[in-house]
């Protein structure tokens, strides 16, 4: 019987292709993760899921060193180099020189960014300003810093605060004090947390971007490595487009028409120059998006974390839908809205403490 002119057993034959590829890959799987050589011939011939991410940490990786060496004004290098100065500056004890070896890209950095700058307010300019001026201050002494000293001064033209008064609080390490702390005691800190949970179900009411703004200000006060921040939000709040993007992600079936609001952080991998960074972007940005949605609580609204699956049909409507470049990924969304009172959430009992911690523990 000839299989190509009967349709029933190409029927068939299509249905058994998957599953004996399925079959092929998880024999090959269960081979190949012995070793790494074998795991990357592994996903290069039979499995291409982290082919995207290799070309956005390739496309990051390029960017970066171009703007760094070519074009001399990378921000994030900038970023990353300010507050390893920092680091120097509040180390005990102090040496009386240090970072001889990054402090003449940085000044090169530093200047592209300072004659390129469009936002006057910005206030990371203070802080870069303030902070090399904090260094130059004190190691000017040593000849190779003496040049990038004098460069630095003719750049902002003063060996005093360019951007502000004399008056003016100094972005430089300081001492916490109590007054300035917060009043938030960990009873209602942890009351807040177990508040916070994913609401599914939003009342059809329009969503102030000025909480949203203010939810995003709580988010970018926390923890980054070297303060990179190498993500961004992109906040959708026109009904069609959330319609539009809310479809986009898995988990959203059966909710998607309640959500109000809807945020896709993105990560932008150009924030790095190596390859062993890659993955910072989803630390970072999850850590700003747990403050988000602590910060969303205490404004009256709620939200939701929706996963986003790296599945490369998905991949592509979000970046069509972003106009997301090569080295940006999206990395998670989020559901915001006001909580419908009478719709309900998940329980969703936590692990026992004992399960999740472990004291001076090793698998040895």
């Amino acid at each position: 019987m000839n299989l190509k002119s009967n349709p029933t057993l190409k029927k068939i034959a299509r249905r058994l292709r998957p599953r004996n590829e399925k079959v092929i890959q998880k024999q090959l799987s269960k081979l190949c993760y012995r070793s790494r050589l074998l795991s990357s011939v592994y996903y290069f011939l039979f499995d291409r899921s982290f082919s995207r991410e290799y070309q956005a940490v390739l496309a990051g990786k390029v960017k970066h060193l171009k703007e760094a060496e070519r074009i001399k004004a990378n921000y994030f290098l900038l970023v990353r180099n300010t507050h390893r100065i920092e680091k120097g500056l509040l180390m005990r004890p102090k040496r009386n020189v240090f970072a001889k070896d990054y402090i003449a890209e940085t000044v090169d950095s530093f200047e592209g960014v300072w004659k390129n700058q469009q936002d006057r307010n910005n206030p990371q300019i203070k802080w870069f300003t303030d902070v090399l001026t904090e260094y130059f201050a004190g190691a000017s002494s040593d000849p190779e810093v003496a040049k990038s000293a004098n460069r630095f001064h003719k750049i902002i033209g003063t060996t005093t605060d360019a951007t502000g008064s004399a008056t003016d609080c100094k972005a430089i390490p300081y001492v916490r004090l109590d007054q300035d702390k917060s009043n938030i005691s960990y009873d209602e800190l942890y009351k807040l947390s177990r508040q916070r949970r994913s609401v599914r179900w939003f009342l059809d009411k329009q969503v102030p971007r000025e909480l949203i703004d203010k939810a995003i200000l709580v988010a970018n006060q926390s923890p980054s490595a070297c303060n990179r921040q190498p993500f961004e939000f992109r906040v959708f709040d026109n009904p069609e487009m959330v319609k539009e993007v809310a479809k986009l992600p898995m988990g959203t079936k059966g909710y998607e028409h309640s959500i109000q609001t809807m945020i896709v952080i993105v990560g932008n991998l150009d924030a790095y120059y190596d390859e062993r960074d890659r993955h910072v972007i989803y630390i970072d940005a999850s850590l700003a998006s747990m403050s988000l949605m602590l910060a969303l609580e205490t404004l009256g609204l709620s939200s939701c974390a929706i996963n986003w699956p790296d599945l490369e049909p998905r991949e592509r409507k979000m970046e069509k839908f972003l106009a997301l470049n090569k080295h940006q990924r999206p990395i998670m969304c989020l559901g915001i809205g006001y909580p419908d009172p009478e719709g309900m959430v998940a329980f969703s009992e936590k692990r026992p403490l004992h399960q999740i911690r472990s004291f001076n523990h090793t698998d040895k």
